[in-house]
């Protein structure tokens, strides 16, 4: 053990070594990661111990008898034993014994709950999934009180053992998909997933480069993971991760919000249907305005003042390049900026960088206005890897539609179509209820509709029990 875990070369590896009733005894635990008080109360119980007492059946003695802690169990391999050690729990040795004893007594630094930033509403839960495995599965069984929920364990990572759960409601959830699900999960071959639920996503779908499209959801909200359960759906939690993975999801998951949810119907429904118009506009809108108003001549005469009033020194297209690639940078640069000095970095955009390049001639009042217009769209989306998606495909659609005006548009269109077609998560066609057409479920991701009649669970999914509503 010493020579593995490098003592006392590691100063966080803690090694207590005792007598207890004649016996010796070798105490592992990990720094910063045990509860000390309940430690004190364990070590008190077991120095009392007389030699007669560990003659016989000594660690049953301990494990059933001394030890007062609620999760005690003894491991035969080494393997194990490094498991548990790192991963928290303290480990005991005792002389003569060929298992070890692993008791839970880990106390994680952790932050508390708070409200996820991209996922806020005006109502409903302030608490959010941390980065401690543990503390995210018992923000699940809060609000799901069904003993149906199964929480299966898999560790991955040769070197960094990481926790990766699978959670699903054994009843509903289809068990074909999570047999899928896990077995890909246990076949993932690497030393360790510091990145945490982003690698896991790559392995078990497998990274494809010129595909931008998220083909799993993310989410830090207890409540939006917990309706999905009841759905059908897998969640995947990474321990050290925030996020938690949906899967497997359409193109449609990524535009719900749980603000929708917390309105009332008609007010959800309106909610919905203006996320859907900004996220059309920031698709779509810059390439359309370039094709007009590259080309005048062919719009009829009430749209002709989709031009440009006075030209500026360069081209559109070049404009248009320069302006996407200065919000990204202004994007990059307010996530690495100090809160307090984000509202200033947002001035300066604005009203100098802006108003300057206007006045030099650098870009057309009309740029400008569009660009911000897309990037309301962008920020408007629910999803931030589909905000990102649809940023590639704007671009995409713009340099098509400068190289082929309104046919250059229209065939970037069709390619990026037949993209989302071939796309699938786990099998899941990705622009179901569309294609394939379901028009019940359609007409679901198109208005949200109240609680008490939307009551089937998509039938894409195959669950097991297809009515949320059970039959009285």
């Amino acid at each position: 053990m010493n020579k593995e875990l490098g003592v006392p070369d590691s100063y966080d590896i803690i090694l207590r070594e005792m007598s207890i009733g004649g016996k010796k005894v070798a105490i592992y635990s990990v720094n910063g990661m045990v509860d000390t008080h309940v430690v004190s109360y364990i070590l008190d119980a077991l120095i009392d111990l007389e030699r007669a007492d560990l003659v016989v059946n000594a660690l049953n003695k301990l494990v059933k008898g001394r030890i007062v802690d609620l999760q005690v169990s003894e491991v035969e391999t080494m393997d194990k034993v490094f498991y548990f050690l790192l991963s928290g729990p303290m480990v005991i040795f005792v002389e003569g014994q060929e298992k070890a004893i692993v008791i839970d007594v880990r106390s994680f630094p952790v932050r508390a709950p708070s409200e996820p930033d991209i996922e806020r509403v005006t109502r409903g839960s302030r608490d959010g999934f941390v980065e401690t495995m543990v503390f995210n599965t018992a923000l699940l069984r809060r609000r799901l009180r069904d003993p149906k929920l199964r929480m299966k364990l898999v560790q991955v990572g040769s070197r960094s053992k990481t926790d990766v759960c699978v959670a699903y409601i054994e009843d509903v959830t289809n068990p074909d998909m999570v047999s899928q699900i896990t077995k890909e999960l246990q076949g993932i071959k690497i030393d360790g997933i510091p990145m945490a639920e982003k690698s896991v996503e790559e392995f078990i779908l497998g990274s494809k480069f010129w595909n931008p499209f998220p083909r799993v959801r993310y989410t830090e909200r207890p409540d939006v993971a917990a309706i999905h359960l009841l759905e059908g759906n897998v969640i995947i939690i990474v321990d050290t991760s925030p996020s938690v993975i949906i899967a497997p999801v359409t193109y449609w998951h990524h535009l719900q919000h749980a603000e929708e949810y917390r309105q009332e119907p008609v007010v959800g429904a309106y909610l919905r249907f203006i996320r859907f118009i900004g996220i059309f506009l920031a698709v779509f809108l810059l390439p359309l305005w370039l094709a007009a108003a590259s080309n005048p001549n062919v719009l009829p005469e009430w749209l002709r003042w989709l031009g440009i009033a006075k030209p500026g020194k360069i081209g559109l297209f070049p404009q248009i390049i320069i302006a996407e690639v200065g919000v990204d940078l202004l994007r990059m640069a307010a996530i690495h900026t100090p809160t307090p000095l984000s509202t200033a970095l947002g001035l300066v955009a604005t009203f100098m960088l802006g108003d300057v390049a206007i006045k030099v001639g650098l870009f057309t009042p009309e740029i400008v206005m569009y660009i911000a217009i897309v990037s309301v769209g962008t920020f408007a989306t629910p999803s931030y890897e589909l905000a990102q998606a649809n940023r590639l495909v704007r671009l995409f659609l713009v340099i098509l539609t400068f190289i082929g005006n309104f046919i250059g548009f229209g065939i970037g269109i069709i390619l990026v179509f037949f993209l989302l077609l071939r796309t699938k998560s786990f099998g899941i066609p990705y622009l179901w209820p569309l294609i394939p057409f379901d028009a019940k479920a359609m007409g679901k991701v198109l208005v949200r509709s109240p609680v008490p009649i939307h009551n089937t669970r998509p039938s894409i999914l195959k669950p097991q029990d297809e009515s949320r509503q059970p039959e009285k």
